[in-house]
């Protein structure tokens, strides 16, 4: 399925609230298609803040603080709530209207050029264009499809060896496998990693041990990316104008 690449520099969402006409900046697009069907739905992760107490005169961060990101789907979306701790309420999945009035969407999709060698990606990278990558994979079983699009925040080059590597993060991260039986329930955050057309790992974020690799577990739990996954994928990547 063709998809044209979002600006993510200029993509944003802004609440209809009247408590809190909030602007979020669109960090990462997920397209769920249903093949039996045709019908898709787009998910629209946002970037990461901190809680706060809006508008308040003084201590305007909370003192237990958490990270707190937001993704916005067609019917509910889901809130990530990290504390330092492995809090119960980490994820909580509201109807999309109950988040600040449901969100007005500015969406911007400029020319694109798709790059299609190595040696495009080399050059896009080094003439500083803003990069985007989509990374498409399915679940046979599931007949379901998945494009997971995102701005490139960090590529790793090597003209040497004519070579490259995305690494970015977060995205909203779908398993397809449980996403008829709890559709955004199974929305997860992760960083992809890829090197090639057809191919590509993700870490994805869940209850990790808090101690050193071969230190004894103590018992404690953190929610950190550490849960590691190698998929077949098509990896695209576009440069934008």
């Amino acid at each position: 399925m063709a998809m044209a690449p979002l600006d993510y520099g200029r993509s944003f969402l802004i609440g209809r609230s009247e408590f809190n006409q909030v602007r979020f900046w669109v960090e990462s697009r997920t397209r769920i298609l249903d093949e039996d069907t045709g019908a898709w739905e787009d998910y629209l992760q946002c970037g990461s803040c901190k809680s706060e107490d809006t508008f308040a005169e003084r201590d305007l961060f909370h003192p237990d603080n958490y990270d707190f990101l937001p993704i916005f789907g067609p019917g509910r979306g889901v809130i990530f709530r990290r504390k330092a701790w492995l809090n119960p309420n980490y994820r909580s999945c509201p109807a999309t209207p109950d988040m600040w009035g449901g969100p007005i969407q500015h969406l911007v999709t400029p020319p694109a050029e798709a790059l299609s060698t190595t040696e495009a990606v080399l050059a896009a990278t080094h003439a500083f264009r803003p990069l985007v990558a989509q990374t498409a994979f399915r679940d046979a079983a599931a007949r379901l499809q998945a494009i997971v699009e995102y701005p490139i925040k960090t590529m790793n080059t090597h003209a040497g060896r004519q070579c490259y590597q995305v690494d970015t993060g977060p995205v909203a991260w779908p398993d397809l496998s449980r996403w008829r039986s709890q559709s955004v329930e199974a929305i997860e955050l992760a960083f992809v990693a890829f090197n090639r057309a057809d191919a590509a790992e993700v870490v994805i974020e869940g209850p990790t041990a808090a101690t050193p690799p071969g230190a004894a577990d103590g018992g404690v739990r953190v929610y950190h990316y550490s849960r590691r996954l190698a998929l077949v994928a098509e990896n695209r990547l576009y440069a934008l104008a």
